[in-house]
């Protein structure tokens, strides 16, 4: 075994999931939703606490465990999160009752993320999470830096795409706009950027210019 991969499974085994958290993963493998690793959770769940996050936008529901993750980071924060399947949109609601988080807590939106992030306000968030629809992902970054105050956070989890992106023979089209996606925000003076490899890797976006 790599250095690499004894490091990744280190991470896998080390995290240790809350149960309302672990019970939502059993329910979106269910659904056939695709949540995040807890090593992923678990990062944003720091960045949300250290951001002292209280107002959230999360791009892609599932059913519940990102949301749980960056409420778990900021016990303060108001969550809306959005996705076009009603059935996962469910299954988040129930968890989040599971967990006991307050109704007032969270705002569920149901449709495209294309259709519902111009109608929000600018500059009036303190992080925007993009879990959906990869292949529209650079836009759903314009408009999460639209939307995050200067400081705040845009992350993209699962960037890497499995070790595509990392891989130049790959040039489907969601690999390619995972690639752009991650060498434009390096080279942007509006952005602070750093990739992190956990999982299968989170870029964080810390919007420095309005």
């Amino acid at each position: 075994m790599s250095e690499h991969d004894a490091n990744a499974r280190f991470v896998r085994e080390t995290i240790v999931e809350p149960a309302p958290i672990a019970r939502a993963r059993a329910h979106a493998i269910e659904l056939g939703a695709s949540p995040l690793s807890a090593a992923l959770g678990a990062q944003c769940a720091v960045l949300a606490a250290a951001s002292g996050a209280r107002s959230i936008v999360e791009i892609g529901t599932g059913a519940g465990v990102s949301g749980l993750w960056l409420l778990r980071g900021a016990p303060q924060a108001v969550l809306t999160t959005i996705d076009n399947e009603p059935e996962h949109l469910a299954a988040a609601r129930q968890a989040f009752v599971d967990a006991k988080i307050p109704a007032a807590r969270s705002r569920f939106i149901t449709g495209r993320a294309a259709d519902v992030l111009p109608r929000m306000n600018e500059g009036s968030y303190d992080i925007v999470l993009i879990d959906a629809d990869p292949e529209n992902v650079i836009e759903y970054v314009e408009h999460g830096l639209r939307l995050v105050r200067t400081g705040g956070l845009v992350l993209v989890p699962r960037v890497l795409a499995g070790g595509r992106v990392a891989d130049p023979v790959q040039r489907d089209a969601v690999t390619s706009a995972y690639r752009s996606l991650v060498q434009e925000t390096q080279e942007s003076d509006a952005v602070i950027a750093a990739l992190s490899s956990v999982g299968e890797g989170l870029l964080q976006l810390a919007r420095i210019a309005a």
